[in-house]
């Protein structure tokens, strides 16, 4: 076997600029997106992030935009030299910038970005950048909506429940998801945990 080569999980250190290169991604994306006048708003981990949660990092930096901007938002980022496509799913065109992924989402759990959905969004900073950020509400319904008989990680949602829990308009959250099964099990199990109050005649 060759020495040199490295076939265990990743150092702190790997972890620690993976997430700092994500975060100057979504800074220069932001920053593109604020210049020239765009609707949107910071989705996604980085989202977490810039609500207080934890600073986990791993896969791409997410912004929802309108599918009618969608291209004017291109066109932004292309003539700063980024590369747009068009990926074969139909809610969402890719970006690349600084080598990370970016994901410009057209639809928020299964509905399209409205003008309310980014009119809800939060001014928070990502680092040293101010930009519109996905309201913790609208971050939690995302997330449960998500949830399916195929992809259900309780576990990896549960801690940022547990980080935006005062962020987040609890009841609203019911009356959008509970009827979901996987969802409903979830706002349960948060309410066992003592995450969140009980649902209103619920003991």
């Amino acid at each position: 076997m060759a020495s040199g080569i490295s076939l265990g999980p990743p150092t702190a250190a790997a972890a620690h600029d993976r997430h700092q290169a994500i975060l100057e991604a979504a800074k220069q994306v932001g920053s593109l997106l604020k210049r020239d006048g765009h609707g949107f708003a910071l989705a996604g981990s980085v989202a977490v992030y810039a609500h207080g949660g934890a600073g986990h990092l791993q896969h791409d930096a997410d912004f929802c935009v309108r599918r009618e901007d969608a291209d004017a938002v291109a066109a932004t980022l292309s003539e700063a030299g980024l590369l747009v496509f068009e990926p074969p799913e139909d809610w969402l065109w890719k970006a690349k910038c600084l080598g990370q992924d970016i994901d410009l989402l057209f639809e928020l759990a299964h509905e399209p970005v409205t003008s309310e959905v980014l009119d809800r969004a939060e001014q928070l900073p990502v680092d040293s950048v101010v930009m519109p950020v996905l309201s913790a509400t609208d971050l939690l319904r995302s997330l449960l909506a998500a949830f399916s008989e195929h992809h259900c990680d309780f576990g990896a949602v549960l801690p940022i429940a547990r980080a935006l829990r005062e962020k987040v308009d609890w009841q609203r959250v019911r009356q959008d998801c509970e009827d979901a099964p996987m969802a409903a099990a979830f706002l349960y199990l948060l309410e066992r945990l003592r995450v969140i109050a009980p649902a209103k005649g619920r003991p």
